[in-house]
């Protein structure tokens, strides 16, 4: 039997994934969870085969979650459920442990084959993607310098996240358990490793990096004002 826990903020699509899954006579959906900031601790007390997670999380994107369950449960194989088709997200979703990408659009017969080729230590990914498409983007990256983001520690990333998210100072220390003037410290750390200026530096930075998807409440203004971001 295959242990799967899913991850995804919209309930529709995880009722969506548990009936189908669940619908397998040898897997078994043993967990959800919304929240990107208590996937890691979900899959820790579980234990399950297989975590699928959506690529766009609120507290902490699908990058990140991966990035812990590989670190903190490495039994625990992680397929990534993606709407993006750009090599660079699959190749920083395998290089952050997880084993299958599955785009959004893909069949219900891909997402089972990713579980089970995940279940087995393989790696999948859903057509049209595929490794040709992974060496050429790794080809194009290796004269690249360091990536700045991989200098943050874990709670900058928390903080950089929420930040792009549109939460204050305040309600990032309420959700992080650590005091407003400790988060102003991680990100005011965070702007100096990324070498970014401000917040709106910060939340485009988020944006590229597919860490956040855009929604209502982030609206970064510099003094002057400014249009509020757009997505192509």
């Amino acid at each position: 039997m295959i242990r799967i826990v899913l991850a995804d903020d919209h309930q529709v699509v995880r009722e969506g994934l548990r009936l189908l899954l669940d619908g397998i006579p040898d897997f078994s959906v043993v967990g959800e969870e919304s929240d990107g900031l208590r996937v890691a601790d979900l899959v820790d007390r579980l234990r399950p085969d297989v975590l699928v997670v959506d690529l766009m999380m609120p507290g902490l994107g699908g990058l990140e979650v991966t990035r812990r369950v590989a670190k903190r449960t490495p039994g625990t194989r992680v397929v990534i459920l993606s709407m993006h088709a750009d090599p660079a997200y699959v190749w920083e979703g395998l290089n952050n442990g997880a084993r299958a990408y599955v785009l959004k659009d893909a069949s219900a017969a891909c997402l089972t084959q990713a579980v089970r080729e995940a279940a087995a230590g393989r790696r999948y990914i859903s057509p049209p993607l595929s490794e040709t498409d992974l060496q050429n983007y790794e080809r194009s990256r290796r004269d690249a310098h360091g990536d700045p983001y991989h200098r943050l520690t874990d709670r900058e990333r928390e903080v950089l996240h929420l930040t792009a998210e549109g939460l204050t100072g305040p309600e990032i220390a309420a959700s992080l358990g650590i005091s407003p003037r400790t988060a102003e410290t991680h990100r005011a750390n965070i702007l100096k490793k990324l070498q970014l200026r401000g917040k709106t530096d910060l939340v485009h930075f988020a944006l590229g990096r597919g860490l956040v998807r855009l929604n209502a409440r982030r609206v970064a203004r510099p003094q002057g004002g400014v249009s509020p971001l757009k997505t192509t």
